[in-house]
């Protein structure tokens, strides 16, 4: 009987485990590469979504989280947040409103003086008979007293405020006006100046424009209501509106 041939051990199997355990070592530094180079803003973000979403504080703890209203929503947080802003603003301008018609009703001015707040602010209307002569703009001496009263409460808050001036329909002429656009405007200056040199309100914050007769409230068929349309009016603008007041730098 002939021996069998012992087979040769394959002396090369060696580098099989050699090129798995290479391409190993590889992947290895990969991921230890990618992981020294993690984008710091996003994980930022990431970390910042996720002390949202189980309402951990800063030491690290998970509280309870109560009623979320936002559902998920990931603008609902930010429309709430508008929403307390703008309650909060028409608050202000509301106490703002009772002061000055406190001052009315002490001066005896209700049929002069009138408040109302509308979408852009609040508006404080004086017919001209309490401030000008017919066809002037000077303001008159003896009636400054009611722009400095409510000054005093415009000086406590932050708000823009616009000065309009308004006139009726009937044209002017005469050698100071050549329209009513010119008369209105120089009336809404003056108080303007008022409120800037006698009142020291930022001059920043204020701003002077004429309507002439083309912003009616009535109609100009009527006497009556032509005196409603002869005013100035002193709108105190809704915070919302800050940015059409603003110029950028």
């Amino acid at each position: 009987m002939r021996k069998k041939e012992k087979k040769k051990e394959n002396s090369e199997r060696w580098l099989l485990t050699y090129s798995d355990l290479i391409t190993l070592l590889m992947a290895l530094f990969v991921i230890l590469y990618a992981s020294s180079n993690v984008d710091k803003a996003k994980y930022q973000q990431i970390s910042s979504s996720l002390h949202k979403a189980f309402n951990m504080s800063d030491s690290g703890n998970i509280g309870v989280i109560e009623g979320n209203p936002t559902n998920g929503d990931p603008n609902a947080e930010e429309t709430q947040n508008d929403e307390n802003k703008e309650i909060t603003e028409e608050q202000k301008l509301e106490s703002i409103k009772a002061q000055i018609d406190a001052l009315i009703a002490q001066e005896g001015l209700q049929g002069s003086i009138s408040t109302k707040t509308e979408e852009r602010g609040l508006v404080v209307s004086f017919t001209d008979t309490i401030f000008f002569d017919s066809g002037k703009a000077e303001v008159k001496v003896d009636h400054k007293k009611q722009i400095l009263e409510i000054s005093k409460v415009l000086n406590k808050i932050g708000n823009y405020i616009r000065v309009e001036g308004h006139t009726d329909n009937v044209a002017i002429k005469n050698e100071l006006y050549k329209s009513n656009w010119e008369l209105s405007s120089a009336r809404a200056t003056n108080v303007v100046q008022i409120f800037i040199n006698e009142c020291k309100i930022s001059p920043d914050r204020l701003q002077a424009v004429g309507y002439g007769e083309y912003r009616p409230i009535a109609s100009n068929d009527s006497e009556a209501g032509k005196a409603a349309n002869r005013r100035v009016d002193i709108v105190i603008v809704n915070s919302k509106f800050n940015g059409l007041e603003t110029t950028s730098k």
